[in-house]
């Protein structure tokens, strides 16, 4: 198996192509998952300035971290850092950093006291966008002390004052990881991630958009949803598998269709009953009836 270097977290880690990108697996910036680099961006990434790597590589970590850990795909180019690295969201103050390792916590439990192994401790100061790992222990010990998380040795729990701030800052909701099934279709895709996502996220789900690059998605992300979005506009014989293996899984499936194809689906529709739009305001409509039950 070929192995690179992550240029973000220094790691030596196993890498796939994937088109013009490689994957870049279980490296610090993605424990247990993946994120992809346009391969003709490593050597410009690489002849960075060190000024320019000091200050912008460990935030990309840490944005490839977070992401990735609330269930989204990550694809970079060498084009994407500045705007990453210059983004409102990226935390710049020690309480916004802090914020950052309560909510981290708070994804990985069901409530106060239940304890979060993070391991190994040493390369994960990238969970509070951290330049490194005293600055992360200063914030363990500074949340610790205003009695927010309880530490010992590896193991991390939030204490009910804790987990009120954690769930606050999420706006007093546990997010739910979902999953959204298109086809190969750039122009649905677009009305998706620009329409109809930042609803679905009004109501306690955090999206990862699956759109087919080859014959087949990954099940992995499906099998970890709470709930799946499964548009059959354009009959992929992809979107129908994965969603049938979350039914498999007893992962509840919402399916959607555009009106044009509502009458050339492979199953009948009241088989499946899916939502058919016509346009992104439409579904966004159905979809908050179907969502706020």
């Amino acid at each position: 198996m070929l192995k690179k270097h992550c240029l973000f977290c220094d790691q030596i880690v196993p890498i796939t192509a994937e088109g013009d990108y490689d994957r870049y697996a279980d490296c610090s910036c993605s424990p247990g998952g993946f994120y992809n680099l346009l391969r003709d961006s490593y050597e410009t990434i690489l002849s960075f300035s060190q000024q320019q790597k000091r200050e912008m590589l460990y935030l990309v970590s840490a944005y490839i971290r977070e992401k990735t850990d609330c269930g989204e795909r990550v694809t970079l180019s060498a084009g994407d850092l500045d705007s990453i690295v210059n983004s409102p969201a990226i935390p710049v103050t020690l309480e916004d950093k802090g914020n950052r390792l309560l909510q981290y916590l708070y994804r990985h439990s069901e409530g106060p006291g239940e304890p979060v192994v993070i391991q190994p401790l040493s390369s994960s100061y990238n969970l509070t966008y951290s330049p490194n790992l005293q600055e992360l222990v200063y914030l363990i010990e500074k949340l610790r002390s205003e009695e927010l998380l309880i530490r010992e040795g590896m193991t991390f729990k939030l204490t009910a004052q804790g987990w009120g701030e954690a769930a606050a800052i999420t706006g007093g909701k546990k997010i739910k990881q979902c999953v959204v099934l298109l086809p190969n279709e750039e122009e649905l895709r677009t009305e998706w991630l620009e329409k109809l996502l930042p609803k679905i996220e009004q109501y306690g789900y955090l999206p990862r958009v699956l759109a087919q690059a080859s014959e087949e998605y990954s099940l992995t992300p499906i099998a970890d949803s709470k709930l799946i979005i499964a548009d059959v506009t354009g009959q992929s014989p992809a979107v129908y598998f994965a969603a049938g293996y979350a039914l498999g899984l007893n992962i509840p499936v919402v399916w959607t269709v555009k009106s044009e194809d509502a009458d050339k689906l492979w199953v009948h529709l009241q088989e499946i009953r899916p939502l058919v739009w016509d346009t992104a305001e439409d579904l966004v409509i159905l979809l908050q009836q179907k969502l706020s039950l």
